[in-house]
């Protein structure tokens, strides 16, 4: 009867996003743990400061370049919160407390990573809107701030690598080799899209064989076969889950195992996220820029909008629902609330065809 009551309130929209998802993980698992959602605060304070020490030696440089006294920045990105994830499984797990002082450095080198990383794509494609600055910026400006702060960030990167095992900066360069891989594949989807869209049977089979359906070289191991075998699994594996398996990797480098079933709540959680609130919510700029993603696909694959409308949904649900089995399966509460918060910030109700199912 509870969890009935938790689920019912969960889908009460008056409700916080927050509590929401505690109460739809509680209303599909039967967990509530008081002690986990004391670490998420104490995880989310800790994540905020490294965050915070990150953004210090930027702010400077920014001063220092447009010849201002001080300088508030600050970068919008969603990209962390595996990171936040990965710190708060260690400390359930981890009570030696200079092992926790290990797991909360590369934790730092993490977030930093991850930030570069993302800084580094949005240099990449011209887009800084993520970068903000308390003053008045112009266009120029912008790509003047958004290149002092991705470069500055790199070199500290850099600098926090030298003092670990050199595996964990393998690990790191071979995630970013693969998603480096993907995104040289970007023209080639480009050009399919515009074609699918233009009538091309042709290219449709293409968008079929080459992104939707892309089968992988080798299974990863975060990953279950049936997992891969999932729409869009490789591309988009490729394109951001392998960051996050990047990451896992660093960890076992650094002497932090995981249960495989954290590491795959993590990675299809973090595609079901990108499909689900980024794809989504970009639809129709994407569409109009002619960028190829799962939503974007759907719409030329599918026969008429409500069709593809339930073909994303169906596809970003069953991301999350698995990712959330996961995380119950490798006792990570923290992981499983998370998704559920994904899937309630979820907004696809913006989508063509909505209102046909």
């Amino acid at each position: 009867m509870l969890r009935g009551t938790a689920r019912w309130l969960a889908g009460r929209e008056s409700f916080p996003t927050s509590v929401r998802a505690v109460l739809g993980f509680y209303g599909k698992t039967g967990e509530f743990d008081l002690a986990s959602l004391r670490l998420k605060r104490a995880v989310d304070a800790e994540a905020a400061a490294m965050i915070a020490d990150a953004f210090e030696p930027v702010e400077a440089a920014i001063a220092a370049e447009f010849d201002r006294d001080a300088v508030t920045f600050a970068y919008d990105t969603k990209l962390v919160m595996p990171a936040k994830l990965a710190l708060g499984y260690f400390y359930r797990r981890v009570e030696a407390p200079e092992r926790r002082e290990r797991a909360e450095a590369l934790t730092r080198l993490a977030i930093e990573a991850l930030l570069d990383g993302d800084m580094r794509d949005a240099r990449n494609d011209a887009e800084y809107g993520d970068f903000s600055v308390d003053f008045p910026t112009d266009d120029a400006d912008r790509a003047r701030i958004a290149a002092l702060a991705q470069e500055t960030l790199a070199e500290r990167v850099e600098s926090r690598f030298e003092h670990f095992a050199p595996g964990v900066r393998e690990a790191y360069e071979w995630a970013v080799e693969v998603s480096e891989a993907h995104q040289d594949a970007d023209e080639r989807f480009r050009e399919l899209l515009a074609a699918a869209e233009d009538g091309d049977d042709g290219a449709r089979d293409a968008i079929r064989a080459e992104y939707r359906d892309a089968d992988f070289d080798a299974e990863p191991p975060t990953l279950s076969a049936a997992d891969c075998e999932l729409p869009y699994a490789r591309t988009q594996y490729d394109r951001v889950g392998v960051i996050y398996d990047g990451m896992l990797r660093m960890y076992e480098a650094a002497g932090f195992d995981a249960d495989p079933a954290f590491g795959r709540s993590i990675v299809l959680a973090i595609v079901g996220a990108q499909v689900w609130l980024d794809d989504v919510d970009d639809y129709r700029a994407d569409r109009r820029e002619g960028q190829l993603t799962p939503v974007t696909a759907e719409y030329v694959l599918a026969d008429g909008d409500g069709a593809a409308y339930r073909r994303v949904v169906d596809i970003s649900e069953t991301y999350l629902e698995r990712a959330e089995r996961a995380a119950k399966e490798a006792d990570s509460p923290l992981t499983g609330i998370a998704t559920e918060y994904i899937y309630r910030k979820g907004r696809p109700g913006t989508l063509p065809g909505a209102g046909r199912e």
